[in-house]
């Protein structure tokens, strides 16, 4: 399995409780397929240099995972279908 390092955006008017039920579920799509979050660190609320899907702020979490490419496919998935999230990004991690 190989590293990857995923900064995704959630929409910042969503409550304490929603953004955590939120993180869970992306989270939990990654291990139910057999993956691995060994990092998590929530950068907070940030504003945008530009709108991004009208909204001009967005919560930042960023994740490093181990998994292979059936649970970063199923991660994608959920995220593309999801109003909640913004944006994501995906990247390895080669440390």
């Amino acid at each position: 399995m190989k590293k990857y390092e995923i900064m995704y955006i959630l929409k910042a008017g969503l409550d304490d409780a929603a953004r955590k039920a939120e993180v869970d579920k992306l989270h939990g799509a990654i291990t139910l397929k057999g993956g691995k979050v060994l990092d998590v660190n929530e950068w907070g609320l940030r504003e945008f240099a530009y709108p991004i899907k009208k909204e001009t702020k967005g919560y930042y979490v960023v994740i490093k995972i181990e998994a292979d490419s059936v649970a970063l496919n199923e991660f994608d998935r959920i995220t593309r279908f999801d109003n909640n999230v913004l944006r994501t990004l995906v990247t390895v991690d080669h440390q």
